[in-house]
């Protein structure tokens, strides 16, 4: 793909660097893009991915949304001619084809999306979840996390040097940015202003969700703390505030009390939600 592979400093594994282009990590990339959390395209397992890329089909992400269903019934017989099986047919002699309409069905879905779902998809080294969310409401777009060279990116909260250095080569990669204007032609997402000053009785502060609550789910937890000022982040470090703990709450909470990090249970967390009427 025209890309090195390094192995950086006190590290075994070497990488590639061809990000969103290299065949050497075109099927990660896939199962990554489609995996739930990013954008969840239900159905798009490791076996249809392994054979869109064997049979050259998707080259890139951006690739799944010109797919037509002759494309994965064509896939599916070329597989089947692979591995010396009879191709699946119902008795009326159609081509069962079931699974190809809810794979496309599934691709559709997922055209209408979020900008940290993509950020995340992307599958940008070091970026999580957290990460992305914070990149997406900090930016308010895609042109301007684009444009954003290591400095400013390392004005975002919770982003080091390293991680700042991360994303900039990422988006500086030719084949990265081919790859996204492709995906940007197919996929949409809301835009809007940069979020970066947050108000409220959490703002400056990170917080930790950890183990399970009975009232809500911890997504929609962090959404009621993000909305009253706070950074959730998905680790605990010195720069955490507050660490909620559920039930069976494990390494996180641990950790927590070994830096002495202040820890609320569900209780406290439902008090303080209630005193702010959210």
């Amino acid at each position: 793909c025209g890309s090195a592979v390094e192995r950086e400093e006190g590290e075994v594994v070497a990488r590639c660097t061809g990000g969103l282009f290299c065949p050497a990590q075109r099927k990660q990339a896939l199962i990554h893009f489609a995996s739930r959390r990013a954008m969840d395209i239900e159905g798009l397992g490791e076996r249809f991915v392994d054979a869109l890329v064997e049979f050259g089909y998707v080259k890139t992400v951006a690739d799944l949304y010109t797919l037509k269903l002759d494309d994965f019934l064509e896939m599916k017989r070329r597989a089947d001619e692979r591995d010396g099986t009879t191709p699946e047919t119902v008795k009326s002699g159609k081509v069962a084809s079931k699974w190809a309409e809810n794979l496309i069905a599934a691709i559709d879905a997922s055209r209408d999306t979020a900008l940290e779902r993509v950020l995340f998809a992307l599958g940008i080294r070091d970026v999580g979840e957290s990460t992305a969310k914070t990149l997406a409401k900090y930016f308010g777009a895609l042109d301007p996390l684009l444009a954003a060279d290591e400095t400013a990116l390392q004005q975002v909260p919770d982003i080091g040097p390293v991680v700042a250095a991360r994303i900039a080569h990422f988006f500086a990669e030719a084949h990265n940015r081919d790859v996204i204007a492709a995906l940007r032609a197919q996929v949409r997402w809301p835009e809007g202003a940069p979020q970066r000053a947050a108000d409220g009785p959490l703002a400056g502060k990170t917080v930790v969700l950890t183990g399970g609550l009975a009232a809500m789910s911890r997504d929609e937890a962090g959404d009621k703390l993000e909305a009253l000022g706070a950074k959730v982040s998905g680790s605990v470090s010195k720069k955490t505030s507050i660490v909620i703990a559920g039930e069976a709450a494990g390494s996180k909470l641990a950790k927590a009390q070994e830096l002495g990090v202040e820890i609320w249970d569900e209780a406290r967390l439902l008090a303080f939600l209630a005193e702010h009427a959210i």
